[in-house]
């Protein structure tokens, strides 16, 4: 495209007011194509340009003016926050250590504190005995249920640690105490802490070679029983106590055919303490416990090996203990097991004097005679029964007979001093006749 240019003069300088005159025109190109560029070129250039622009802008860039009603605002915000900050951790910090002292409180009360069983409300009877410190009574809470039973506390030291936290230690007081699985130790401790007199108990001494009849007899006069009638009941059935004691199940089950006591035999011999409004069956209880813990595994075992039941074991401890003093049991013992071994009668005046109810040592051919299976001159073997309740030392002796009497096969003995229930030892009945004769003139 071309375009013209044309250039004009005025007349005088351009002062006259006459026409302008046109003295040249020019002609000249306006527009052509421009020329063609690679793309690769206009990237390289524009880059370098937008480098260049950059560069340029953050040199020419001028700071904005600061607003002095902001700045202050932030300021005040960075001094609160300074001044904030420090407490609100502290603070954060707290509660997250209060929830945690929180959970492991809850814990241990709900472990440790809570009761045993809250929904055993079951009666427990404890006995705390004076003098009793926090540790003991620890344990009797502890094993207050029995063996294998929960007790009235889940933990002794826990317990211990309770009191003394407390101060409470010095105020837990003795006493007889009625208590359950589903109290608190709180509960338990302010009981034991407010007192109960202890209940009122009697003592009384089972000497070693009593009947069940003179146990009774003995309790009567104590004032542990007001009559004898229910516990010679108790003693003759036995079938109360079969379910607790194997042994006395053993023997009701056999039911040995005239046996006058079941019991007879296991009404251990020892001193006890009882309530004293203790029941029949209490008492009782308390004996057959005492003769449990007496008769051990080693018994049982030396009886198998000899070939004896407990009972026949019991039956012939009655009789050492009867027959003879202490220092002789294991020789009437060999003698009584020489004639058990040769089918022989045993011939012992004290399982006549328990059918007779006698202590003589002399019998009328009648009294001899009498139709018992207590009767050892009449029926061979062991009498129905025991006649007493021995000690440990005669069942020891019933089952570890002298080994030297047994060997030297004596049979016979008989008592030589009536005070001093010393024997004297045969091994042929014409000896034991002339011993018999020799000494019955000291048998008063």
């Amino acid at each position: 495209m071309n375009a013209f240019f044309k250039q004009y003069e005025r007349p005088d300088g351009g002062e006259s007011p006459q026409k302008p005159t046109l003295i040249e025109t020019a002609a000249f190109t306006a527009c052509s194509k421009p020329p063609e560029i690679r793309r690769e070129e206009v990237i390289r250039v524009t880059e370098a340009e937008l480098v260049e622009a950059a560069e340029n802008s953050g040199k020419k860039r001028k700071k904005k003016p600061v607003d002095p009603v902001k700045a202050q605002k932030r300021e005040r915000i960075s001094s609160v926050w300074s001044k904030v900050s420090q407490p609100l951790a502290l603070l954060i910090a707290i509660l997250i250590a209060a929830a945690a002292v929180t959970f492991v409180v809850k814990f241990v009360d709900r472990r440790f504190f809570k009761p045993v069983d809250s929904s055993d409300p079951t009666p427990i009877t404890v006995e705390i005995p004076k003098g009793s410190g926090a540790s003991a009574i620890a344990k009797i809470l502890y094993e207050a249920g029995g063996e294998g039973q929960k007790g009235l506390i889940n933990n002794k030291s826990v317990f211990k640690v309770y009191v003394d936290f407390l101060g409470k230690s010095s105020g837990l007081k003795a006493g007889t105490y009625v208590l359950s699985r589903n109290m608190s130790i709180k509960q338990i401790v302010d009981i034991i802490c407010t007192g109960n007199p202890p209940r009122a108990t009697v003592k009384f001494t089972i000497s070693e070679g009593m009947t069940v009849e003179a146990v009774a007899r003995r309790l009567v006069e104590k004032g542990v029983l007001k009559e004898e009638a229910r516990f010679l009941e108790l003693c003759t059935d036995a079938k109360s106590f079969a379910g607790k004691y194997w042994f006395v199940k053993n023997i009701v089950d056999e039911g040995r055919e005239g046996r006058t006591y079941m019991l007879e035999g296991y009404l251990f011999p020892d001193t006890y303490e009882v309530y004293e409004d203790a029941t029949e069956e209490e008492v009782i209880t308390k004996m057959l416990d005492r003769f449990n813990e007496i008769y051990t595994r080693r018994y049982v075992e030396r009886a198998e090996e000899i070939g004896l039941t407990m009972d026949q074991v019991v039956i012939l401890a009655s009789m050492i203990e009867k027959e003879a003093k202490t220092f002789d049991f294991t020789k009437v013992s060999a003698v009584f097991h020489l004639r058990l071994e040769g089918g022989m009668t045993l011939n012992s005046d004290a399982t006549l004097g328990y059918i007779l109810k006698s202590s003589g040592m002399e019998f009328s051919q009648e009294e001899l005679d009498s139709d018992s299976p207590y009767n050892t001159y009449k029926y061979a073997g062991l009498p129905a029964g025991p006649i007493s309740n021995p000690g440990a030392a005669a069942i020891e002796a019933a089952l570890f007979p002298n080994e030297a009497y047994m060997e030297e096969g004596y049979l016979y003995f008989c008592l030589t001093d009536s005070h001093t229930g010393s024997l004297i030892f045969a091994k042929t009945a014409e000896e034991h006749a002339a011993n018999v004769e020799k000494y019955r003139p000291y048998w008063n």
